[in-house]
């Protein structure tokens, strides 16, 4: 019949290290297991077993990226089944199949998840093993830098978290005690700190630069150099602009955006996790950061007429072409760029945040 035709896949999790594959399928109490590697270099699986539709025969199939051995060890629980592949070569994947669109019953397994740099440790910590054996020395250098390293990201992120707290809680207690009235002084009484906080910003591009966090180095840019644009040049320079309530609410979504993000960092940097934290972290900045971009681009709207008016920052032209350019040309062309960088953010953001919470859902259920 039509039911037994078709083809149940079990859910299938997957990581690497630099020469081996883990599988780990979600086929509880299998039997009749069959698992070879066929010629072309796919894996091919088939089993009785309980799964996501119940008990059933479950198969799947995967062409892997790269050739690996012929010779696979499988481990079979009352859980699971653990499968185990070496790689021809000791190499990282980009990806786990030939095929760049993932299949749908594959993820990452985070339980076992490294990324490159995490599993270059790991694999360096094996390394220095065997030469420990030789010569006892090799092994101090790389812990100490690692210590080094730990310890000036926590150091970096406890300092830009107490920042922002301070400029998150100045300006919710000075809202609750003035009301309306604290708009209009917001910058007079934080932006000193929030220039240190913004100046010290300008290292999460370098972080990555140096291979400190393996984080993307295009995303942080946009960011910093956006942030810095506005508070600067924008509300830095124009007396005009730093009265404004816009100021107020720029400095507000970013603060509130940060008092998150760094104690995140800050717990990654001692391998912990507070769930709550990584929630919040990874789903506050949804409405947050759109609504930080368009209080930016308020301020940048409203900064519009005041240069102009006071042909700051103008730029000298020919006689013939009337004089000067005001600086209100080229920021409309920074407005559109703005909206640019939201949406590529947006987008690197929310494959960040899908790829946190894709395997944890699935647990849950």
């Amino acid at each position: 019949s039509a039911v037994t035709m078709q083809l149940l896949t079990p859910h299938v999790y997957w990581a690497q290290r630099h020469g081996e594959l883990y599988l780990r399928v979600e086929l509880s109490d299998a039997t009749n297991l069959d698992i070879s590697l066929q010629e072309n270099n796919t894996l091919q699986f088939r089993a009785q077993g309980h799964g996501a539709k119940g008990e059933n025969e479950y198969e799947f199939s995967l062409e892997f990226l790269e050739p690996v051995q012929p010779e696979i060890s499988h481990k079979s629980t009352q859980r699971q089944v653990d499968i185990k592949i070496r790689k021809q070569q000791e190499r990282w994947w980009d990806r786990l199949t030939r095929q760049e669109k993932k299949p749908v019953f594959l993820a990452p397994d985070f339980d076992r998840w490294l990324d490159e740099s995490d599993a270059e440790m790991e694999l360096q910590a094996k390394e220095e093993g065997k030469i420990n054996r030789i010569n006892v020395e090799s092994r101090v250098r790389p812990e100490a830098y690692l210590g080094l390293k730990k310890g000036y990201l926590f150091m970096y992120n406890l300092v830009q978290f107490l920042g922002f707290s301070w400029v998150f809680v100045n300006l919710t207690v000075r809202l609750f005690i003035l009301g309306q009235d604290s708009f209009y002084d917001t910058f007079h009484t934080t932006a000193d700190m929030m220039y240190f906080c913004q100046m010290m910003a300008v290292l999460e591009v370098v972080n990555p630069l140096l291979g400190l966090v393996k984080t993307g180095f295009f995303p942080a840019m946009i960011q910093v150099a956006g942030r810095n644009v506005i508070l600067f040049v924008i509300f830095g320079s124009l007396e005009e602009m730093q009265n404004r309530p816009v100021v107020f609410f720029v400095f507000y979504l970013w603060s509130t955006i940060e008092v998150f993000r760094y104690p995140f960092y800050m717990l990654a940097c001692i391998g912990t996790e507070w769930r709550p934290l990584t929630w919040v972290r990874y789903s506050i900045w949804v409405p947050l950061y759109p609504l930080g971009v368009l209080a930016e681009a308020v301020a940048v709207i409203q900064s519009l007429p005041v240069f102009d008016e006071t042909r700051r920052f103008s730029l000298p032209l020919p006689a013939l072409l009337g004089g000067s350019l005001s600086f209100s040309y080229p920021l409309q062309l920074y407005l559109v760029l703005m909206f640019l960088g939201l949406f590529i953010n947006f987008r690197h953001l929310y494959k960040q945040r899908m790829r946190r919470f894709r395997t944890k859902k699935r647990k849950v259920h």
